[in-house]
């Protein structure tokens, strides 16, 4: 029994991920959510999945600023490949739409002080049809390297569910052994909760930096408030996974976008910052309206999702049958240097911003004072004292923000 302990325990060492990558939450922009599978470049010139595409938002993210703030990562999705692999079996990317090569790509991103990322599915297919990993994953994991990728999405879709527990800590493990740091974004999760199977999300942690645990994000309020509130319903199975060098992953953001108003853009930003989530935009950079770069762009709420005690927040506190209170809720997250920050969220649909008040049981604070920030600078600072009740009047559909900082 004691040998076969000593086993497992080295074999699970083995297939660790151990890379050193996303120490923080990473930070960038993916091509999906915005531009999806847009290959039509004669009638969509500025939105087609292009080297056009890519190298402009690189030189956006540089010039407008995003860079500095700290997103590094620029990522390819589905729909860069040829239906079908070359005469060598390797990979081949769309000849029209990227006719310099994803290596020469990679140099222009690199030269920039940008970081390149892209992605691939562990089945036959991507879930856009074009040719997945299953099969090839020792020579695409080799094209990978010779490209000199940074960032690995490895999707889900055209395997079954069961088969994952073993395939990603395998396909890992290759991309570990190449010696190249590549940061591992996987989605097995995400396709076992779909399939009504409990994920280990203990291994999960051990084999991959982040992972997309559910429902891919759509353009709408509905859609993030409904992952929003799966997350807040499951985290005490999930947040216990999440820290340096292993994230949950709620999704892309859609600030920018058509979805969401400012009020409710906020509210994303808050939260995913609560719940040390990837900041991973999907937008286009060349036409977004100044408001939502300006949410993008907050360095305080960065800094929030960035903290080095890489704690996820969770939802304390919700409120759902009738009074003034309902649909009010409030995040809460623990940071490095002992202040917390606080989302109190509105999902209200009613078109009246209500003042609420709320006591220090149901903010969970310890009894002292506090100086109270506002992070999206609406308010001036103020100071909260023990056990005053601290009053909040959000916007329907919307968030206040604050750091709560201990005084001494």
């Amino acid at each position: 029994m004691f040998l076969w302990l000593v086993v497992s325990s080295l074999v699970s060492e083995a297939l660790a991920l151990n890379n050193g990558l996303a120490l923080t939450p990473p930070m960038g922009w993916l091509s999906w959510e915005r531009f999806r599978c847009i290959t039509d470049c004669q009638k969509y010139p500025q939105e087609c999945i292009s080297e056009n595409l890519i190298k402009r938002t690189a030189d956006i993210m540089i010039s407008e600023g995003y860079l500095n703030a700290g997103y590094n990562y620029v990522g390819i999705d589905d729909c860069w490949l040829e239906k079908t692999r070359g005469p060598d079996g390797r990979m081949v990317p769309d000849r029209e739409r990227f006719p310099s090569g994803m290596k020469a790509l990679s140099d222009y991103i690199h030269e920039r002080g940008l970081k390149f990322g892209m992605y691939q599915d562990y089945g036959n297919f991507t879930c856009a049809g074009y040719p997945g990993v299953l099969g090839n994953e020792k020579l695409d994991i080799d094209t990978f390297v010779e490209w000199e990728i940074d960032y690995l999405k490895l999707d889900g879709c055209y395997i079954q569910p069961t088969d994952m527990d073993a395939g990603y800590p395998q396909f890992g493990k290759m991309l570990n052994e190449t010696g190249r740091p590549i940061l591992y974004s996987c989605s097995w999760p995400a396709y076992q909760e779909d399939a009504k199977i409990l994920p280990d999300y203990a291994a999960i942690a051990e084999h991959c930096n982040l992972w997309r645990n559910w429902d891919d994000i759509e353009d709408s309020w509905a859609s993030m408030t409904k992952i929003m509130n799966w997350f807040g319903d499951n985290q005490d199975r999930l947040a216990e996974h999440a820290g340096p060098g292993h994230w949950n992953d709620p999704d892309m953001l859609l600030i920018g976008n058509f979805g969401l108003t400012v009020d409710q853009a906020r509210v994303q930003m808050a939260v995913w910052s609560i719940l040390a989530a990837p900041l991973l935009m999907s937008v286009d950079l060349a036409t977004i309206k100044p408001e939502f770069k300006e949410i993008l762009l907050n360095r305080d709420i960065i800094a929030i999702d960035q903290d080095v005690l890489g704690k996820q927040g969770l939802r304390i506190w919700k409120k759902t049958d009738a009074g003034p209170r309902k649909g009010l809720e409030i995040w809460k997250r623990e940071l490095s240097d002992g202040s917390l920050a606080m989302a109190f969220v509105s999902q209200r649909d009613d078109g009246i911003p209500y003042a609420a008040n709320f006591t220090f049981e149901e903010m969970q604070l310890a009894n002292q004072a506090f100086d109270v920030q506002d992070l999206y600078k609406d308010e001036s600072d103020k100071l909260l004292q023990a056990n005053q009740e601290f009053e909040v009047r959000i916007n329907p559909s919307g968030v206040k923000f604050y750091k709560f900082i201990p005084k001494n």
